[in-house]
């Protein structure tokens, strides 16, 4: 059982099985994909994104303004809140800060935007999807402040050094790991895959984007975050079966409202392994 904690379901590639999202939920089901988070960038997102999820059970959603996403009117932290409501999202985000490119959104934007959407989260008491991009010690100044422990949230896509990751791990954040951990350079991500607990660990797609080895330059989809557990499963010398399996509990744990929309046949397995319903 894998779940792909991070994808974009909205914004899949018409290249992506000429464009139907109904045959790429298909595809990532038959190698054993069995829940979908998909992101919202924009709260102008959420209808479409209420559609899908409406339309597939195996499918939750979060409510957001990514970082670098320009909006003509800032969200306040009551429409972060009135949006996750009205639409039934299980996640705030994504949210966070992204140095890498400052010219799009200015960082004293990103900042006011981030805490509130971690308000947001705090006060609903949902998880926060976080970005981050070279803005380590922001990031993490405004999840010691901010943030609730008790809820928690991940850092997704994470692509930081093993420092960050355990302090956010300190803070009751997931760290994610995307198709980057497949690359030929990601030396670093493989070990940090290997340091940190399992329990602490999520994958994802982020797809339409960073598609994994041996997929590089195509459009990434869901089916395809078997290949980031694979990679995690050879970098800590354990099965894929273990891999999945964690970072499925793992998911559940944290995104508890996801747990009523999930599988049957997940929700059985997870309770007889006694990973969720402790």
């Amino acid at each position: 059982m894998f779940v792909d904690s991070h994808c974009h379901l909205d914004r899949l590639s018409d290249n992506t099985h000429e464009g139907s999202l109904a045959a790429a939920l298909t595809a990532a089901r038959d190698v054993g994909v069995n829940q979908f988070l998909a992101i919202a960038v924009s709260l102008d997102d959420m209808p479409g994104l209420a559609d899908i999820a409406r339309a597939h059970q195996d499918v939750v959603i979060s409510a957001g303004q990514h970082p670098l996403h320009e909006a003509l009117v800032e969200p306040s932290v009551s429409d972060i809140k009135e949006a996750a409501d009205q639409y039934g999202a299980v996640a705030i985000g994504e949210t966070g800060l992204d140095y890498h490119y400052v010219d799009s959104v200015p960082v004293a934007v990103q900042h006011e935007r981030f805490k509130r959407h971690l308000i947001a989260a705090r006060e609903l008491e949902l998880p926060v999807v976080v970005h981050t991009r070279e803005a380590k010690e922001d990031t993490l100044a405004l999840l010691r402040e901010y943030s609730d422990p008790h809820v928690g949230g991940v850092l997704h896509c994470f692509t930081e050094d093993l420092d960050m990751a355990r302090e956010a791990v300190r803070l009751g954040f997931y760290i994610s790991l995307s198709g980057i951990i497949t690359f030929r350079n990601a030396q670093s991500l493989r070990e940090l895959a290997r340091q940190l607990p399992l329990d602490r660990l999520l994958i994802e797609t982020d797809s339409p984007y960073l598609a994994p080895v041996p997929h590089r330059g195509k459009p990434n989809e869901p089916a395809w975050v078997v290949e980031v557990a694979e990679c995690i499963a050879q970098a800590r010398d354990i099965s894929v079966d273990e891999v999945a399996m964690q970072t499925t509990a793992n998911f559940y744990q944290l995104f508890r409202e996801a747990v009523p929309d999930a599988p049957e046949n997940v929700k059985q397995a997870l309770a007889q392994a006694g990973l969720v319903g402790r």
